[in-house]
């Protein structure tokens, strides 16, 4: 049997996503590290502790357990966990020696990534890096990173025995920007949980959330942070020039910038005069998504990058035309015309353009939200675990990387 340790330093997969730092990158570690375990891999996730009340030991299910590392004071900023790394890392090596022991490691995210090259070295075991963001990606989009952090990135690249990436496009950004990496490079989809995120009726889901049965309505899921665009989404709004319509906002402020976004946000309502068309809505329960992804006429994604996207799969998975950024993986996830549009340079005017074709021609929506489900299909996390488990067979058995 494999036996996978997964790191995840910074963010717990069993913290509902939507505020704080929880994200798409929790979805996709409990997602895929489950597939894992269905599919005979052994996995512990390793998570920093935030809590005196959260058991050293959840057992998720056979096969899948997260351990929670004590690491530093419990309410530490995102921004300094560097100064825990030493102590993180020690914790999850002695796991490695007693209850737990590995024959790979997964990182997920650059802090994560830092540990596994430490444990690397320590106990010569390949790992794996998925990123899910890049610095020299979000410095493209307008979001710089600290100096120090592309410093660590250079690091893990030069280190790390595969790179995960979610799709072609994000391999050529990859390439572009950081070169051909010593270790191999292998494409590995997030995914949808079909069972849950499936086209459904609207009427009902406008019921269940006690919404307007007629209004159109466009939804917004994520992080309320600069990198997510929700002035973006408030701006096409005002710009749709349909009183009718409501744009609702799921998600909370994350990062050291969430509050002032939140407080920006309400300031740019007030200005553009559409405080009765919109709501916010705190995050919800991941399933409880689907829910409101069948309620709405249209889902916008106007982030500045994305690495692939999962609101944009889940809505497409829901029969719900997407209209998103044309960055990162979202070329990949819509096919502008046919399952959605893509919006180049996050302009307001233009995400109004198209959300007015999807609201005043419901017979195209349709069409496009059924050809989105149906390219949602391919997207499974049975598939995604299937190619990791290769992946992790092939790197016990080769030489690793020596560090660069």
């Amino acid at each position: 049997m494999q036996r996978v340790a997964v790191i995840s330093l910074h963010t717990s997969p069993l913290v509902q996503p939507g505020s704080g730092d929880s994200g798409g990158m929790n979805v996709y570690v409990r997602e895929l590290v489950s597939a894992l375990a269905q599919g005979g891999v052994d996995c512990t996730t390793y998570t920093r502790a935030t809590s005196a009340d959260l058991p050293e030991v959840v057992q998720v299910e056979p096969g899948h357990r997260v351990v929670h590392v004590p690491a530093g004071h419990y309410e530490l900023r995102k921004e300094d966990l560097p100064s825990v790394l030493d102590e993180f890392t020690a914790g999850v090596s002695a796991h490695l020696d007693g209850r737990f022991p590995a024959d790979v490691m997964h990182a997920n995210y650059w802090l994560s990534g830092l540990v596994a090259h430490r444990l690397k070295h320590e106990r010569d075991m390949p790992f794996v890096s998925t990123f899910h963001t890049l610095a020299r990606v979000k410095a493209e989009g307008g979001d710089l990173e600290p100096a120090w952090r592309e410093m660590a990135e250079a690091e893990i690249i030069g280190c790390a025995d595969a790179i995960c990436v979610s799709c072609t496009e994000e391999e050529r950004q990859f390439r572009r920007l950081y070169g051909d990496p010593r270790g191999r490079i292998e494409v590995v989809a997030p995914a949808v949980e079909h069972a849950f995120f499936a086209p459904g009726e609207r009427t009902g889901a406008r019921q269940a959330l006690q919404l307007p049965l007629d209004a159109p309505v466009i939804l917004f899921v994520g992080r309320i942070q600069p990198l997510k665009g929700p002035d973006v989404a408030v701006r096409a709004l005002a710009a749709l020039g349909r009183p009718d319509a409501l744009l609702l906002l799921v998600g909370g402020a994350s990062g050291a910038e969430g509050e002032a976004e939140v407080a920006r946000l309400h300031r740019l309502i007030d200005q553009l005069g559409v405080q009765d068309q919109v709501r916010f809505v705190p995050p919800q329960p991941h399933h409880i998504l689907s829910t409101y992804y069948r309620a709405a006429n249209a889902v916008v994604v106007p982030s500045r990058s994305e690495s692939f996207g999962l609101v944009a799969l889940e809505a497409s998975a829901c029969g719900v035309p997407v209209v998103a950024s044309a960055v990162g993986g979202l070329l990949t996830l819509v096919d502008h015309g046919d399952s959605g549009f893509l919006v180049p340079g996050r302009d307001p005017i233009l995400f109004a353009e198209h959300l007015r074709t999807l609201l005043d021609d419901p017979a195209l929506a349709a069409r496009m939200g059924q050809r989105a489900a149906l390219r949602s299909r391919r997207y499974t996390w049975g598939l995604a675990a299937a190619r990791l488990r290769r992946l992790y067979a092939d790197l016990t058995v080769r030489e690793l990387v020596a560090c660069g």
